[in-house]
């Protein structure tokens, strides 16, 4: 039971801090003299449970935060990602 707390709690921490880097990697492209790139990577990353990580990243860089879409999506997939993992973590109690 401990092992499938600990599976989900790393699992959460690394899509959290890949998202991350995404949007800084994204960040620095385009300060570099690069177009913005797609949201498609920033969406499936959310979608996979970093859309907490991206918003606040977003925020603290200052960056891509004219974008409506993410500006709207981001909010509502974090806190679908938050009842997911709290669905998570409440069924492993299923699992005894």
């Amino acid at each position: 039971m401990i092992l499938l707390y600990i599976l989900l709690t790393v699992y959460i921490l690394a899509v959290n801090f890949y998202a991350f880097r995404l949007v800084k990697t994204q960040r620095e492209d385009f300060e570099a003299g690069g177009e913005p790139s797609g949201d498609g990577k920033l969406l499936l990353a959310a979608l996979l449970g970093g859309a907490a990580a991206i918003y606040i990243s977003m925020f603290a860089m200052r960056y891509r935060l004219g974008n409506l879409l993410l500006m709207i999506a981001m909010p509502v997939l974090a806190v679908l990602n938050v009842y997911g993992f709290y669905l998570g973590y409440r069924s492993v109690w299923m699992f005894l």
